[in-house]
């Protein structure tokens, strides 16, 4: 069962992340394209900043769930590394029970938000409703649990072996 939910762990982490890389490649795009128009063709398109903003809300949120798998928690970094084995394995159960309300939090606000700002529309994109930038914050933690739960089963930490 373990292995199961961790192979399906590592998969949405990646879908995650590819979704984060394009997203970051669309407003690097983008970027470059309203530099042109702007600059070169002295048209700017005002389309551009908002889509921009966008996918880097998106990237954040899409990213997000990585750093988690890999231990990058907020944690206490110090008390890890003077604790005990025993005492480890509790503080990371502790962090990780914190970060999973704070991500059920988010889930449900979120999701709340989202559908509140689903009249909004966005400035310079009247046919986009806000619901889908907003819909980032919901998503982004669904994808985040998986990682946290990942994590505490199979945990990696990467951040304290790197630390300087």
């Amino acid at each position: 069962m373990k292995n199961a939910f961790l192979a399906f762990e590592r998969w949405t982490s990646g879908i995650a992340m590819a979704g984060a890389c394009l997203m970051l490649a669309i407003a690097s795009t983008l970027g470059m394209f309203q530099i042109i128009t702007r600059f070169v063709l002295e048209e700017p398109a005002e389309w551009t900043e908002v889509l921009i903003r966008f996918s880097l809300i998106w990237m954040v949120f899409l990213a997000i769930p990585m750093a988690f798998r890999q231990g990058a928690m907020v944690s206490v970094d110090v008390l890890k590394r003077w604790a005990p084995p025993a005492m480890r394995r509790l503080l990371s159960g502790f962090v990780c029970i914190a970060t999973l309300a704070l991500l059920a939090v988010l889930i449900w606000w979120g999701w709340d938000y989202a559908r509140r700002g689903g009249v909004q529309t966005m400035a310079g994109l009247e046919s986009l409703s806000m619901f889908w930038a907003y819909l980032a914050v919901p998503v982004g933690a669904l994808f985040a649990v998986l990682g946290v739960i990942g994590n505490l089963l199979e945990p990696q930490n990467t951040e304290l072996e790197n630390a300087q």
